[in-house]
């Protein structure tokens, strides 16, 4: 049997829930807390929620870090300097994600 799962996008959530907020540190702050309590409500629902959204500020993302109850809260990072893709349907096999569970620094690499 599978599990329901939902990906929470940061663009299309600032479409919605998040339309009257900017990009200035404060409203990328609010978006994110935003972001957590959604999460939470899924997670509560028992709903496996993938949050896709672009948090560079560590206080932040701690902020959803306490939001989540423990061991529900996994933190990926991409580093890498942004190209416009040639071939979209390609850009997914040149990833490589490095994961970091509830605050540990050690990086376990993913994908190759």
């Amino acid at each position: 049997m599978g599990k329901l799962a939902y990906i929470l996008d940061g663009d299309n959530v600032r479409h919605g829930l998040n339309h009257n907020l900017g990009f200035k540190a404060e409203d990328r702050a609010e978006n994110i807390r935003r972001v957590g309590e959604v999460a939470k409500l899924f997670t509560d629902a028992g709903v496996i929620c993938i949050a896709s959204v672009i948090s560079p500020y560590r206080r932040d993302r701690d902020v959803c870090r306490a939001i989540l109850p423990d061991g529900y809260f996994i933190e990926g990072t991409l580093s890498f300097p942004y190209e416009s893709p040639q071939a979209i349907e390609l850009l997914t096999t040149m990833l490589d994600m490095f994961v970091c569970n509830n605050g540990d620094d050690r990086n376990q690499k993913l994908s190759d």
